[in-house]
């Protein structure tokens, strides 16, 4: 059994410059912090947020601690093994805004037999697939 604060399934990336990420997530995508924890030396040490109904969560690098965590930022791999999926009703609005803000388009929206994708990559290197009702 889950926890009830948490969703059964919630994407946690692991960035540098985890303050200003928090901070881009919130503008790019309209994400709301649910919580947040600072450490002293100014690293985001966790962060929930909701996301278009989802839970998103976000922290820092922390490579002293890589051993326990497992994890490591795209930047610090080169590159990302995986991407999140956003389901949205507007494609092109949310692909837009984020891109707006500093996102990378990979592939621009367009109609696909499932519906309308695109897909960008955030300022932190992780892969975004932006994906909705086909416009057609």
């Amino acid at each position: 059994m889950s926890d009830p604060a948490y969703p059964p399934l919630s994407p946690y990336l692991m960035v540098k410059r985890g303050p200003e990420a928090l901070d881009w997530y919130r503008r790019a995508f309209g994400a709301e912090v649910v919580e947040r924890y600072d450490m002293e030396d100014g690293r985001l040490g966790h962060a929930t947020l909701n996301l278009n109904g989802g839970s998103l969560m976000l922290s820092d690098e922390f490579p002293e601690m890589a051993e326990i965590t497992g994890m490591a930022s795209p930047e610090t791999l080169g590159g990302t093994t995986s991407s999140v999926n956003l389901s949205v009703d507007d494609v092109d609005r949310w692909f837009d805004r984020a891109v707006e803000a500093g996102a990378t388009a990979l592939r621009p929206p367009a109609d696909e037999f499932y519906g309308r994708h695109g897909k960008l990559r955030d300022p932190y290197g992780h892969v975004w697939s932006i994906i909705g009702p086909a416009k057609g």
